[in-house]
């Protein structure tokens, strides 16, 4: 059935004079995964569950959480050691167990100050109390440069030490010149420490993967399991903290098995919908929705937000290729009224193709509104309808641009397309399912465009252009700067990347405590960022699904053996 089908305007439309001028058109791949994730029922998910942890009783869980626990809390274990512990715990991703015996942990260690560390300590010192929001003082990296500035020559000979330094590096803020400084010189030295034969392969290994993915935007379940691979092949790691490494493999098996039981659950959804086969222009990315969501949020507590904020991606791509890809001008203004009215009583006023996926917009949000209802916070999902107002019109505008074949300035796209890019609607939805933590002013402060969002949207809209510029059939952010300031592709992407590293900082400064929100509220939008980092920056991932299906299946498909 081809979506012809679904589009029936009548002689005298207006959508019927605009077709003769042909429909953009796109060719996007089908999806990777079908049926895959529909086989895990309940009943096969705990099965597969013991299998494939080796869990035993919740007893064993229990006694191996209250162990790290109790290692955090050590009072008689120095800062130098509770550091590389709390280091470990993150990197394996059962920090979320933890929250307070690690807050509790960092801010005394911040309150006894640095001591006399060497370069390795002081950087991981630095990092972690940044991470925690924390703002620790970038002064304590003078101790290792020189009279001139320059970080010591013969701090190269210190590797661990140097990629501690590299990572630390990441979060610094405007005006922190010692940590650019520090960025520069480490990413030099550490590209070249990697190209020398005497050092080691794991070593090889693990300064590439530094290079290519930082811990401040690392997507932190494939760190996870990277890292619990990395730990189990370190026999010294593995007796020192065996209960660490086991409890970090069970828990994300755990965690694991929760995933594909919200998957199954999605896909179901999304089967009866069957908006893909009736809509074949639209991208067919349900499960990658999933994994950028989960990026948001994977811990269990976050499950229902989790599939909600799925589905309402899912129908947003749906939403976007339709403005995007398929509908004509004059079709495209009569759904963004649509939508801005918000009303199944207008729905006739649609062709029948964009009714489907009206139909389903409405119908998502009115199940969300019964369940925040319960909560006494029904304003959560107003402000989830509002911001899907607010991207149809940028939809729009975009669509008038293509239509009129305009090329607007830098300033006049990039206003546009700070919402067009999605990033304040997913942020917006990934609040509503957070419970009455996501208070109204939170929400009302996420519509102010505050720097951190605005920041958030930047990157994601920056990178998302520059990965698909070639291919895209409308103006980008690349084409939008090239023709304003007279330069090529290669200066403009440049310049972008620039500013993209400013945004990070801007990031960075805003996660600082004390912030106006909730530190989880500030999460959600730090990990957001990290998820465009991961999806964009070598291509639009999301687009040509393809390149992320291996990190989907270690995810979602391969347990840990335990």
């Amino acid at each position: 059935m081809s979506v012809q089908d679904f589009v029936t305007p009548t002689p005298t439309s207006p959508q019927n004079a605009t077709a003769k001028k042909g429909r953009p058109t796109a060719n996007f791949h089908p999806c990777l995964w079908r049926d895959r994730f529909l086989e895990h029922s309940s009943d096969f998910m705990v099965v597969n569950s013991q299998k494939s942890t080796g869990l035993t009783t919740k007893q064993e869980f229990e006694d191996l959480k209250q162990e790290v626990s109790k290692m955090l809390k050590d009072g008689n274990s120095d800062h130098s050691k509770k550091l590389h512990l709390i280091n470990a715990v993150q990197f394996l991703g059962v920090d979320y167990h933890f929250e307070e015996e690690i807050e509790d942990a960092l801010q005394k260690i911040y309150d006894d100050g640095v001591v006399d560390y060497d370069l390795s300590t002081v950087a991981l010192w630095f990092r972690l109390l940044r991470q925690q929001g924390i703002k620790a003082p970038s002064e304590v990296f003078k101790k290792f440069v020189d009279k001139k500035g320059k970080f010591k020559a013969d701090l190269v000979n210190d590797v661990t030490g140097m990629l501690n330094l590299y990572e630390a590096a990441h979060f610094g803020i405007q005006g922190e010149d010692i940590l650019d400084e520090a960025l520069a010189f480490t990413t030099s030295s550490l590209e070249s420490i990697a190209t020398q034969k005497q050092i080691s392969t794991q070593l090889i290994e693990q300064i590439t993967h530094a290079l290519n993915r930082p811990i401040q935007k690392s997507f932190p379940r494939t760190e996870a399991k990277r890292c619990i691979s990395f730990y189990s092949q370190d026999d010294h790691f593995a007796s020192g903290q065996g209960a660490l490494l086991r409890f970090a493999e069970i828990d994300f098996n755990v965690v694991q098995a929760l995933h594909q039981q919200e998957l199954s659950r999605i896909t179901e959804w999304w089967k009866k919908l069957d908006l893909t086969s009736k809509l074949p222009y639209a991208r067919d990315r349900l499960i990658e929705c999933y994994f950028w969501m989960m990026g948001i949020y994977y811990e269990p507590k976050y499950s229902a937000a989790r599939i909600f904020l799925a589905k309402v991606l899912a129908i947003t791509s749906i939403v976007d290729d339709t403005f995007d890809s398929y509908g004509i001008y004059e079709e495209l203004k009569i759904f963004e009224k649509c939508i801005e009215r918000w009303d199944i009583g207008v729905i006739d006023q649609l062709p029948n193709y964009m009714k489907l996926a009206y139909q389903a917009l409405l119908d998502l949000y009115s199940a969300i509104e019964g369940e925040v209802a319960k909560e006494g916070r029904q304003y959560a999902a107003h402000y989830g309808k509002e911001s899907m107002k607010q991207i149809a019109k940028s939809y729009l505008v975009e669509a008038k641009w293509r239509e009129e074949g305009c090329v607007p300035s830098y300033e006049e796209y990039m206003q546009n397309g700070l919402i067009s890019g999605g990033i304040p609607l997913v942020i917006a939805n990934s609040f509503v399912g957070m419970g009455k933590i996501a208070s109204k002013e939170a929400f009302d402060w996420i519509f102010e465009n505050p720097k951190i969002v605005e920041a958030c949207s930047f990157i994601g809209r920056v990178m998302n252009d520059i990965a698909s510029h070639q291919r895209d059939h409308h103006a980008s952010a690349v084409e939008c700067y090239m023709k304003q300031h007279c330069v090529s592709k290669e200066e403009a992407v440049e310049s972008l990347k620039r500013e993209i590293v400013d945004a990070w900082k801007v990031i960075n400064k805003e996660r600082m405590k004390p912030t106006i929100f909730p530190t989880p509220l500030i999460t959600r939008i730090v990990n957001m960022t990290r998820t465009l980092d991961l999806i964009y920056k070598d291509d639009d991932a999301y687009t040509r699904s393809y390149l992320l299906k291996d990190q989907i299946a270690s995810l979602f498909v391969d347990p840990i053996l335990v």
